[in-house]
């Protein structure tokens, strides 16, 4: 019998968001609840199990999950002091193991821990020993440490984007598990860092050049003696030492074929990246194109906002600028606001409030805006996720009717990415000329497969696809987009713990 440890630790912050993190933001279960909650979704645990639970030589040994409801920003130290003691603790509780497998997202940020997914590595290494193997399954916006692959045998990343394969990415972790704990295979890892923050639709692995990166990491998997591979392009706006694009190949025994391989994914994502940036049109432009679109449902992609990515959801600029240029489509907005939903709960359905909507939580980007507004709906903001049927919560949450817009106003952030927010309180985005999206991308069927236009907003915010203007100070330089052109020569790095 192999005994397999299971733990989880992930969050993706924004390290340009004043809003920072805590301890309550996780969703946070331990031993069996980590099982029973993974049973019911398909994310990367779950995935792991279905391999792990067919096999009658593993017993699995659940010990700590935590999952941050949303991103967010940076999260405070004392916090993250508790996360990792509880983590830790759980490991060290598990009695003897012989393996551990590892779901972690990789775009972690505490005060004073610019590497907390390595440090928990680094300090699981300490409890459970030098010998086991570890595989880690990672998010493709993960920042790829050194100190996480020294103490990683493999490392496992997500192949889509949008991210579609969580299930299937914890599948792939299991698998490299049983064949370095049966077969004896002795994963080799060669890493190589390129130097570019990227965004865009060429990251789109259905449809932009992306995909011929996936297809030769997918190649490199299907090989007899390949374990995993992938580029990781890291999340932009998680402004730590280590942070850029990487691509990693890891395969048995063989250290050549694993260079050769991550430099070849190297090349080619260098020969796309100078593409691989959000063409963006000004709020002022943005609104009057939607102005002029004469039937449809127009949708601004309000990237800068994107609480999927750590912002902090309270932008008003677009709508806003609506106001100014006196556009009289019907809109529909998300917005975080813990002030206006508390004061709409207070007059109850039906009533009219004056109130102040934006700039709750980042009243340096956003001024509040003066809106009068009448209250069509309350709820307690639990909902299940269009996507994949996640539990989320926004806390109490108002729908308001200001003249031609309709917000649907949080108290805390959710992830945007689908419709799901909008569906649950009782709106239909194709019953409006316009609608506000606070994501990056959303999966074609949401939004692009049938709405008139979609305009990538060049709105402040957090998470703005406008990487240079940002403020990154921590990042290795040079970095595209932040410096001018210069040279790339693609070399890797060798990890292995045998």
């Amino acid at each position: 019998m192999f005994r397999i440890a299971i733990a989880e630790c992930k969050q993706e912050v924004s390290s340009f968001s004043p809003a920072t993190s805590s301890f309550a933001d996780f969703r946070v279960v331990r031993g069996q609840q980590l099982l029973d909650h993974h049973r019911r979704v398909r994310e990367e645990v779950g995935g792991a199990l279905s391999v792990f639970d067919n096999d009658a030589r593993v017993e699995v040994m659940p010990t700590f999950g935590a999952s941050a409801n949303t991103s967010g920003g940076i999260l405070r130290a004392a916090e993250f002091q508790k996360l990792s003691s509880d983590f830790i603790e759980c490991l060290s509780s598990a009695g003897p193991i012989d393996a551990a497998y590892f779901s972690l997202h990789g775009a972690m940020q505490a005060e004073g821990e610019d590497d907390p997914e390595g440090y928990l590595l680094q300090e699981a290494r300490r409890v459970l020993g030098e010998t086991i193997p570890f595989v880690v399954s990672l998010d493709l916006h993960g920042v790829l440490t050194d100190r996480m692959l020294i103490h990683s045998d493999a490392v496992v990343a997500y192949h889509t984007y949008p991210h579609i394969d969580f299930f299937e990415t914890g599948v792939r972790s299991a698998q490299v598990m049983m064949k370095i704990l049966t077969e004896n295979y002795r994963p080799v890892t060669a890493r190589v860092k390129i130097p570019a923050l990227v965004r865009g639709d060429e990251l789109i692995t259905a449809s932009g050049s992306i995909r011929e990166c996936i297809q030769l990491a997918q190649q490199v998997e299907a090989s007899d003696d390949g374990l995993s591979a992938a580029v990781m392009w890291g999340n932009p706006f998680t402004d730590v030492p280590e942070l850029r694009t990487n691509s990693f190949v890891v395969i048995d025994g063989d250290e050549a074929a694993a260079k050769a391989k991550a430099i070849e994914l190297a090349n080619i994502f260098w020969k796309h990246h100078d593409k691989m940036q959000v063409p963006l049109t000004s709020l002022i432009d943005s609104v009057r194109l939607a102005a002029e679109t004469p039937t449809g449902t127009v949708v601004m992609m309000d990237a800068a906002d994107a609480t999927s990515s750590g912002a902090s959801g309270d932008s008003n600029s677009i709508i806003r600028e609506l106001i100014r240029q006196g556009y009289r489509g019907r809109v529909l907005t998300p917005i975080v606001d813990p002030a206006a939903v508390a004061q709409a709960f207070d007059a109850g359905i039906g009533a009219t409030i004056q109130t102040t909507i934006g700039g709750a939580v980042d009243p340096q980007r956003f001024q509040p805006l003066p809106i009068s507004a009448r209250v069509r709906m309350l709820s307690d903001g639990k909902f299940n996720s269009e996507s994949f049927g996640w539990p989320w919560d926004s806390g109490n949450t108002a729908v308001l009717e200001a003249d031609n817009i309709t917000l649907i106003v949080g108290t805390r952030p959710v992830s945007l990415f689908d419709r799901s927010w909008f569906y649950a309180h009782g709106q239909d985005p194709r019953r409006f000329n316009m609608v506000i999206v606070k994501s990056p991308h959303c999966e074609h069927h949401m939004f692009t497969d049938w709405c008139a236009k979609q305009i990538n907003v060049d709105a402040p915010g957090s998470t703005s696809a406008n990487v240079k203007g940002l403020g990154h100070t921590k990042c290795q330089r040079p970095m595209f987009p932040l410096d001018d052109e210069f040279a790339f020569a693609p070399a890797a790095d060798i990890f292995r713990r045998w």
